[in-house]
Parts: structure tokens; C-alpha cells; sequence
């Protein structure tokens, strides 16, 4: 579990303070958490009956990493996952709910394993992520990790409100994309004139 909690820790840094982002569908957020979420857990540190902003302005650090451990962790199952899936599922799904599963559910069916994709970590699952990790170790974790940045690229290719995630100010690689690669090996990182490739539909 103290691992699980390094994670969170890893997570919550990388997440950041309090921003409250127009272009971002899940308004007020403060170390990953959402008010969007606060409100689903009920979560009112203001005690004033309501849950906006101002509440999710007072989230501590340690109450994001309760969060996390407790309802984008243990709740959907990620324990159950191979241990070299665990730490970039777990920081894909505080950044994307259930589509951190979907995501490697579609891997596997890639890879030929049997899985129904939909974003639940129930047995089929785990089964093929047991025989994906099996048959190729030291591959599925990079395989993820690139699935993930081709997810940030496509959501950026279908909505320009979100380019700017995956694409910085300067043109070079955004939190998005710098996210992903943090979890694959360098040899898979894009360079940049590859990633200013890619992009360039967007100008």
C-alpha cells in the first residue's frame, strides 16, 4: 500500500495547485481532484451545503491522495492489474476515469487477448492483461504508454479547446503528451520533429 501512496504522491505533484480552466470539462480542480468529483463523494469542506469551487480551493494534498487511493485505485480494481500496468492505469485513470481501462482493454484486443471493452476491471480483463504481461514483459507497459499519448492525440485532433494539453505555447509537447512518455521508455518518446509533425494538422 505504501507504494499505492508514493503513486498518489507522484500523481498529486504532477497535477498541480488550484486551476479553475474554462476550456477544461472539469471545471475547478485542485491536485487532479474535480468539483465535479467532490460533488459525486459529497465532499463539502465549506460545510455551507454546497459544493463549488471554493470547496475544491480547500482540498488538501493528503485528502487528493485519500481520493485517489480510495475511489481511482481500490474501487476500480487496479490492484488486480500486472504490476508494471499498475502506476500509469492508476495516473491515467485520476486523468481520465474509465477510459484509462478502455484503453487498455482495446491494447489487448490488439495484442490478440479476449476482452470486452468497457472500461470495468473484472476477470476477462485481468486475465488478459496476466497473459499480455506473460507473453510479452517487457513490452505492455511501453504498449500502454503509447496508447495513452495517442488518446491525448486524438482528443486534441477532435477538439481544439483541448490542444493546448497536449501542445505548448513554444510548439514543443505539452502536459499531456510529456505525461504519457513519462511512463514509456525513452526509445518511444517522440522527437520533436516527429511530434511537430503530428501536430501540424492543427495550425
Amino acid at each position: 500500500m505504501e507504494q499505492v501512496r508514493e503513486i498518489a504522491r507522484e500523481i498529486v505533484a504532477r497535477e498541480g495547485g488550484f486551476v479553475n480552466d474554462p476550456d477544461d470539462p472539469g471545471g475547478a480542480t485542485k491536485y487532479g481532484v474535480t468539483v465535479h468529483t467532490m460533488r459525486r463523494l459529497g465532499l463539502d469542506p465549506t460545510g455551507d451545503g454546497k459544493i463549488d469551487a471554493e470547496d475544491v480551493h480547500r482540498l488538501t494534498a493528503a485528502e487528493a491522495e485519500d481520493i485517489f487511493v480510495q475511489h481511482y485505485y481500490q474501487r476500480p480494481g487496479i490492484g488486480r492489474l500486472p504490476q508494471i500496468l499498475r502506476a500509469s492505469v492508476f495516473d491515467m485513470y485520476v486523468n481520465a476515469g474509465a477510459n484509462a481501462v478502455k484503453i487498455l482493454q482495446r491494447l489487448l484486443g490488439q495484442m490478440g487477448q479476449q476482452v470486452q471493452v468497457d472500461g470495468l476491471i473484472g476477470p476477462q480483463t485481468v486475465a488478459a492483461a496476466d497473459a499480455a504481461a506473460g507473453a510479452a514483459p517487457g513490452h505492455l507497459a511501453d504498449a500502454y504508454a503509447i496508447a495513452r499519448r495517442n488518446y491525448y492525440l486524438r482528443l486534441a485532433d477532435r477538439r481544439p479547446a483541448s490542444r493546448k494539453y497536449a501542445r505548448s505555447r513554444a510548439g514543443t509537447k505539452g502536459g499531456w503528451i510529456l505525461r504519457a512518455e513519462a511512463f514509456m521508455s525513452p526509445r518511444y518518446h517522440m522527437t520533436d520533429a516527429e511530434f511537430a509533425a503530428r501536430v501540424a494538422r492543427w495550425d
